[in-house]
């Protein structure tokens, strides 16, 4: 990694540092790009769309495509185990967690990703088992699930109201996949004012260069990147009182 590149975040440089060559370092570093919005007060954790259809079995991506042809394997598992973590923290520290579950109500005649691939998107109806949280990170009492139907958890919902209703000025993101639902996400909800942080190491994507990508833009244009270490440190400092960007 060049030492030149004095913003990147510590410890998730590394994701992306390889896709860069020697001009989109310098392109970097002449527009100043990657600095840190940082973290509000009041945050709430998202878990985005960690259901059986996008997080499938673990086992490399490839292998468990025949069960679950939309599911991130063995990366998206790793992701939720931090995950899990995470929410500990948040729970802990009576931060808030909102789920996001991508369903379709009764029929997939209106899903506007179904033309885009050929696996049965039947998988993705409300009552079906894809449909569901993995039960390792299910949601705890207390804890709110919301479903949408698009990629950003914005569109066609009442997050903005659930969110101003608690206060919330930041929002910690996790989940799958990051080129999609987490970095539409991530764009609406800093287009809406929010100060936002992207977990590099609990999101994840089917795609290798598409997670790398992604997270890349986030952190160039958009949101804050950051391990969960880091994020986890910052939850708990809210519980103290402390506050604040860590």
């Amino acid at each position: 990694m060049s030492p030149d590149l004095a913003n990147e975040p510590i410890g998730v440089a590394s994701i992306w540092d390889d896709i860069l060559t020697d001009a989109d370092r310098q392109v970097i570093v002449n527009a100043g790009y990657g600095k840190t919005r940082g973290l509000g007060s009041s945050p709430l954790l998202m878990v985005i769309d960690c259901q059986y259809n996008y997080i499938g079995a673990d086992e490399p991506v490839e292998q468990q495509q025949d069960r679950w042809p939309a599911g991130g394997g063995e990366n998206a598992w790793a992701a939720v185990r931090v995950v899990g973590e995470l929410l500990k923290a948040a729970h802990a520290s009576g931060v808030p967690v909102i789920y996001t579950r991508n369903v379709q109500k009764r029929t997939v005649r209106f899903d506007s990703f179904a033309g885009k691939s050929t696996w049965d998107h039947s998988k993705t109806l409300d009552d079906s088992e894809g449909s569901r949280i993995v039960e390792e990170i299910a949601p705890h009492e207390g804890d709110f699930v919301l479903d949408k139907s698009y990629a950003s958890a914005f569109y066609g919902t009442p997050l903005v109201n659930y969110l101003v209703g608690l206060g919330t000025d930041t929002l910690i993101l996790a989940g799958v996949s990051t080129g999609g639902c987490v970095r539409a996400t991530a764009v609406d909800a800093v287009s809406r004012g929010f100060n936002v942080a992207v977990v590099a190491d609990a999101v994840a994507d089917r795609i290798v260069a598409s997670h790398k990508v992604a997270l890349l833009d986030m952190w160039m244009k958009y949101t804050d990147v950051m391990d969960s270490r880091s994020v986890i440190d910052y939850l708990e400092a809210g519980r103290t009182g402390e506050g604040g960007t860590p």
